[in-house]
């Protein structure tokens, strides 16, 4: 955890993936981030696999560095103590559909009027002004929408999702330079800048950066997709033992490539002088490259290719990642303790500071920090006994 963000408070009424992710990376910045649950939990939190109830292995990878507090916000006494706690608090991130934010008053126009120098996130699924804008998102869907399995398609042209979470996660990143613009905007103005941040623009403005191509001129001059991202020969090689990565890419590279794999005679044709003819004939040189890479061994070819500076690396398993000697070397694995999960071991955040970062804390049990949380919004101890035993709050 680094302390940048010390003294920034953080009210996280977020679920799933994204958000929580989002949040996730303010707190490794130093953020105070409160993670509010409802009393049957982060639905992460049941996903297995898991050691102990409510504590399944992506709610921890997921909310680290957060502190924890379960309110039934359905209640007049679990909304109203939610107020207490976003009393002075800097942002509040929530992914809630637009409806059920609003019935529950934490729209943007009703908490900035309550809480005028809270920053409001909305994280949602679509912009408000579309056809789809009350429909519900889920990764899955804004991968098909926005292009991402269109442009993952297999060998036979059927689209396919990217295997992991990719929509969320490039979202809650998204999520995050907009609360650390917003933070630095009123700290230096005063002003208090709120937004949306809509999964469907966030997927479609990524893929766009060098998938758009002609089409960016008007009137277009020629189709979207980048041609070398989509060539079929664009892929891990295979070798005579497995698989690698390999990229020949700026003319040095070729160059050193084409004698390597038996085909110098390209060096002398008369497409291949230049950058701009030569991507013309990208896939021609892919499956060059795919034809001459069965005939080595994976470690033959590292040290070759190496050896004349062309970019390159095997190919890793999930599993394998683990035995990566430059992430062993790089310290990207960390152990931590979780006070009922015992060992855990966790990639460390990428960023790397200047100074050392403090200990990262734990992600929370459910509603871990209730009592805590609202003894510091000011509650008192009878306050707190009450909104317990009405059932509007939950201690851990």
């Amino acid at each position: 955890m680094t302390p940048l963000l010390q003294g920034i408070k953080v009210i996280d009424l977020t679920t799933v993936i994204m958000g929580p992710f989002a949040t996730a990376q303010l707190g490794a910045l130093g953020a105070d981030v409160i993670k509010v649950e409802a009393p049957a939990g982060d639905n992460v939190r049941h996903i297995a696999p898991m050691k102990s109830p409510g504590m399944g292995a992506s709610y921890l990878n997921s909310n680290r560095n957060k502190r924890a507090i379960t309110l039934d916000l359905k209640t007049e006494a679990g909304r109203a103590a939610l107020d207490r706690v976003m009393d002075g608090a800097d942002v509040l991130v929530t992914n809630m559909r637009r409806q059920a934010a609003a019935k529950l008053g934490l729209d943007r126009e009703t908490v900035q009027a309550q809480h005028p120098q809270m920053i409001h996130c909305s994280a949602i699924g679509f912009g408000r002004d579309g056809p789809y804008k009350d429909d519900a998102a889920y990764d899955d869907v804004v991968q098909a929408l926005s292009g991402f399995a269109a442009v993952n398609a297999n060998a036979e042209g059927e689209p396919r999702f990217v295997p992991q979470i990719i929509v969320d996660k490039l979202s809650g990143l998204f999520i995050v330079e907009g609360v650390l613009a917003a933070l630095l905007h009123r700290e230096r103005t005063g002003e208090v800048r709120s937004f949306e941040l809509p999964m469907m623009e966030t997927a479609s403005y990524f893929l766009l950066t060098e998938h758009l191509q002609g089409m960016s001129h008007q009137p277009e001059i020629g189709p979207p997709g980048y041609v070398r991202l989509l060539n079929p020969f664009r892929k891990p090689y295979r070798t005579a033992d497995g698989f690698i990565a390999c990229l020949p890419y700026i003319d040095k590279h070729w160059r050193r490539m084409l004698p390597l794999i038996g085909r110098e005679e390209v060096l002398q044709e008369e497409w291949f002088q230049t950058t701009t003819e030569r991507s013309k004939r990208v896939r021609d040189l892919y499956e060059m490259v795919d034809q001459a890479m069965i005939s080595r061994t994976t470690d033959e070819w590292l040290v070759l290719l190496r050896e004349a500076d062309i970019p390159c690396g095997r190919v890793n398993s999930l599993g394998t990642l683990f035995e990566d000697p430059h992430l062993a070397a790089s310290g990207f694995w960390e152990g931590h303790h979780h006070p009922s999960e015992g060992p855990l071991k966790f990639p460390r955040h990428p960023i790397v500071w200047d100074k050392p970062a403090e200990a990262e804390a734990h992600a929370p049990l459910m509603g871990e920090q209730t009592v805590e949380i609202l003894r510091e919004a000011g509650m008192s101890n009878d306050e707190i006994e009450a909104v317990l035993a009405a059932g509007a709050a939950v201690q851990g």
